[in-house]
């Protein structure tokens, strides 16, 4: 299969950026997306596609600067929002987790970051997520005593909630959700992680703390408001699904009127 790739380029974060197009062909259908990506690195050193020293004369753009880590589906890092839709043109999955056999031969791909002010672009197709890592650090997590692991059916929880909170905690924080959000909102990722503590008996002691620290930080890093559209939950690649924002703002509220 051959393709035309449209690959945002973009030298750090204060350079402006730009697409560059590149022709990549015989590419097996099944190929990964990321897979094909390595490709078209590999070829563009090859045709010495690389950058030097600005006193030798500056040429090329070098390969293209991309986030994977697992390319299992798990870890989430693979961020790439491609022909308009995060992770690519297929339901559930992540972009490590996309075939090209999902493209048409002949067709021309346009591959970009996130799009949010929560996530500025650091290079090329790398965004900083490190939003999400202060959302969590503001309540994402229970305050017990360390200490040897309880047995499994000390503390018991109906099957339905067990499996809501699964459900919830099954984000990886890939961050699509935002990308998606025409308010560049980050509900869907705080309420997943909301809803996968208030759930459980260990997440209900700190559970108004926790809404309150988590909405504050998010409002505060620059994320948009929710406006329930749900194209958040179409693009999740785990499926999580919006009524965690409602839990979320059930929370929210009800801690406000306690305090």
């Amino acid at each position: 299969m051959n393709f035309t790739l449209k690959v945002w380029r973009q030298k750090d974060a204060k350079s402006k950026g730009h697409f560059e197009t590149y022709k990549i062909e015989n590419i097996s259908p099944d190929t990964s997306f990321l897979e094909m990506m390595d490709i078209l690195n590999e070829q563009l050193i090859r045709e010495g596609n690389v950058p030097v020293a600005v006193n030798k004369g500056c040429h090329g753009s070098g390969p293209v600067a991309f986030d994977h880590d697992c390319r299992e589906g798990i870890c989430g890092m693979c961020s790439l929002y491609i022909n308009g839709r995060a992770h690519g043109p297929d339901e559930e999955i992540t972009t490590c987790q996309l075939h090209m056999r999902k493209f048409k031969d002949g067709e021309t791909i346009t591959i970009e970051p996130w799009r949010s002010a929560g996530f500025p672009i650091i290079k090329d197709l790398v965004v900083n997520r490190g939003a999400f890592d202060e959302i969590l650090q503001a309540g994402g997590f229970i305050s017990v005593n360390a200490g040897s692991a309880q047995d499994a059916n000390a503390i018991p929880i109906p099957k339905k909630d067990a499996d809501e909170s699964m459900d919830a905690a099954s984000c990886v924080g890939c961050g699509a959700c935002v990308a998606t959000c025409k308010n560049g909102s980050a509900m869907l990722f705080v309420s997943a992680r909301v809803s996968s503590l208030a759930l459980l008996p260990q997440g209900k002691i700190e559970g108004a703390r926790r809404a309150k620290a988590m909405v504050a930080k998010m409002d505060e890093l620059g994320f948009g408001a929710c406006t329930n559209t749900q194209a958040c939950q179409m693009e999740c690649p785990k499926g999580v699904t919006v009524s965690h924002i409602a839990r979320l703002n059930r929370e929210f509220l009800c801690a406000k009127l306690k305090d």
